[in-house]
């Protein structure tokens, strides 16, 4: 069996016990879930438009206007009791007077209001809480499943060393074949992961139009962040796997793995705190560790020129090639070292 044939057949073997994983299985109906309630739930609170009695005519016309249900009554009385029993969510009287039950109807005040005229030297397609929301979204969708799927590596990797299983799968097959078909099997079912969510995510803002104008946005930002994600998820997964072989029990896996949690950890919070647009992050934007992270966000606010993720995928790439090696010597030093936790050195001197 070649080192290739090998690689395939742990990676199928890794793919199936996964699948079979109720954990696995909940964690990613969970996501869709979350995926479906944010584009669905907007558009249910919002549906169905303004429901208002009115006595004034000159009122009626203003709100009919702005697209409210406009019910026209003959008194303040008949338009004071069809509020209170709920069949209109705000009164208008001559004056005009809005009438609220328990609150300011805001919508309807606003409508009444007389506003200056706004002019937008610059307008976007994309509500401000959507520009806050969205990139949020990429950022945690990456370091979440990098997280979950890395920490899932490194556990593998030590329940198969303390069980001393790793010994008869090394003498079955080659090391670089053991670590190449973990690698394989848990970046494609991450990519699987995170291509159906970004799958649903566009079919539902096809559907609902819960927000018009985030798709045609949103959707060059999705499609460059998959090859980001993959390739960053493999710069990571051969380093998982690297901390999870230093340790030989599932206890020393917490320390023997900070470092690389560091790497995740710290890229996270530094792009979700800094402003969108700044010149911080556009530097962050090609270093490879916060690229998956920060690239998507850039190009999600349209400050990107066309080379530049092209440029920093590129870069992303060849981080991965380098840090692929150093996991993999790290993972060959110490992975049959069964009875002591290895140290970083250690490893590079053995392997």
């Amino acid at each position: 069996m070649t080192t290739f044939e090998a690689a395939k057949l742990v990676a199928a073997r890794e793919i199936r016990v996964k699948l079979r994983d109720k954990a696995f299985l909940y964690s990613t109906a969970v996501f869709l879930l979350i995926v479906l309630a944010s584009i669905m739930l907007p558009s249910l609170i919002n549906s169905g438009a303004t429901k208002v009695a009115v006595t004034d005519s000159a009122a009626a016309g203003v709100l009919r206007a702005t697209e409210m249900d406009v019910r026209v009554v003959t008194d303040p009385a008949t338009a004071e009791q069809l509020l209170r029993d709920g069949e209109v969510d705000a009164a208008v009287l001559a004056g005009p007077v809005v009438v609220g039950m328990d609150e300011a109807p805001d919508e309807v005040v606003q409508a009444l209001s007389t506003e200056p005229q706004v002019r937008l030297l610059d307008p976007s397609d994309v509500e401000p809480v959507l520009q806050v929301l969205v990139p949020l979204a990429f950022a945690m969708l990456f370091f979440f499943t990098s997280f979950t799927f890395g920490m899932q590596i490194a556990q593998s990797v030590v329940e198969e060393k303390q069980t001393r299983i790793v010994e008869i799968l090394v003498a079955s097959v080659p090391v670089r074949a053991l670590l190449a078909g973990k690698v394989i099997a848990l970046t494609a079912l991450a990519f699987a992961q995170v291509a159906l969510l970004a799958v649903v995510a566009i079919v539902g803002m096809t559907v609902t139009d819960a927000a018009p104008g985030l798709l045609n946005v949103v959707a060059p930002a999705i499609g460059w962040f998959l090859p980001f994600f993959v390739v960053g998820f493999v710069m990571l997964a051969a380093l998982w796997a690297g901390v999870g072989a230093l340790a030989s029990r599932q206890e020393e896996l917490a320390s023997t793995s900070v470092p690389v949690q560091m790497l995740v950890l710290i890229p996270f919070f530094v792009v979700v705190s800094l402003p969108q647009g700044g010149s911080v992050l556009r530097v962050l934007s090609y270093v490879p560790f916060s690229s998956p992270l920060a690239m998507p966000i850039r190009l999600f606010n349209g400050d990107t020129a066309i080379w530049e993720p092209v440029v920093a995928l590129l870069i992303l790439a060849a981080t991965a090639v380098a840090l692929l090696a150093v996991g993999a010597r790290i993972y060959a030093g110490s992975l049959l070292k069964t009875q002591v936790k290895t140290s970083f050195m250690a490893a590079l001197r053995k392997a």
